[in-house]
């Protein structure tokens, strides 16, 4: 058995020419997408994500502005910019890069964006839609996730479905779309009881349980597709998943790989999720 590398570089790269045609139809009525990313310190990771997007939503024709703030800004400053953000019309999305300095209370600053320019799908009445079956904005990871399974031609109804993780970003988002694309869904984490029997169990695998090599063949039934969303730079200093990749892809039918599998797609889905916004596609 052949198994198939599932490629997030070309798909999310098809997914950027699907924006890029939908801004031009924007600006054709006057309308040009823009996102506002904050970040509050010098957190050199997030500056790295940061530049990404800035690079895709520059590809793909979104206005970027990359506000910084520093460490030392109180909680309040921060609101009262979201706040003047909320009611400025010319602003489609707003994203507040984490992780945000320990003064901060993450779960307040994710609530002072409005649903309708939280791009990135954390505020509660996002996640509420998501659940209910109703619009919203998906978690840029898990809806990634979907389209990649979707644009390899994977079935997901009546599949048996695994997620180990249960993250409010990753894990619990990315059941409740397996679910409503009728798959069999089974969420496990770091109490569920025999491991192994569980994820062996599956048909689709997504491991986001943020440990490296963690899941090994030992854990995937043979011809399983693997969704490996974790990623880590190893002893070696390269970079690597949740998944034991050299194990688990003698396992399964399909893998994706890290990096060049989910990681691209997160972007990608962030750039949708705004020409969404742009377009009123989303009302909340």
């Amino acid at each position: 058995m052949e198994t198939k590398l599932i490629d997030g570089k070309r798909i999310s790269a098809e997914i950027k020419e699907e924006v890029k045609e939908e801004v031009k139809k924007l600006s054709g009525k006057g309308i040009t997408p823009c996102l506002t990313v904050i970040q509050v310190g010098e957190d050199p990771a997030s500056s790295v994500y940061v530049r990404n997007k800035r690079k895709a939503c520059e590809y793909t024709g979104i206005r970027f502005v990359h506000e910084k703030l520093p460490k030392e800004t109180d909680q309040e400053t921060l609101l009262n910019r979201i706040r003047e953000l909320n009611e400025d019309s010319s602003v489609h999305g707003i994203l507040v890069q984490l992780p945000l300095p320990e003064h901060m209370d993450e779960q307040a600053v994710t609530r002072a964006i409005s649903p309708a320019k939280d791009v990135d799908g954390f505020h509660p009445v996002n996640a509420g839609s998501l659940f209910l079956g109703e619009k919203g904005f998906v978690s840029c990871t898990p809806a990634g996730v979907l389209q990649l399974l979707k644009r390899s031609g994977i079935e997901i109804a009546g599949r048996e479905c695994v997620v180990v993780g249960r993250s409010n970003i990753v894990g619990k988002p990315m059941a409740a779309l397996l679910l409503a694309e009728n798959g069999t869904v089974t969420v496990a984490h770091s109490r569920t009881q025999n491991l192994r029997e569980v994820t062996k169990r599956a048909d689709i695998l997504v491991v986001a349980i943020g440990r490296p090599r963690f899941v090994d063949d030992t854990y995937i039934k043979e011809g399983a597709v693997v969704i490996d969303v974790g990623i880590h730079r190893g002893e070696d200093n390269k970079l690597c998943g949740d998944v034991d990749f050299e194990k688990a892809v003698l396992k399964c039918s399909a893998i994706t790989p890290v990096p060049g599998g989910v990681g691209p797609m997160t972007v990608a889905m962030l750039l949708k999720n705004c020409v969404q916004a742009a377009g009123g596609e989303i009302d909340l």
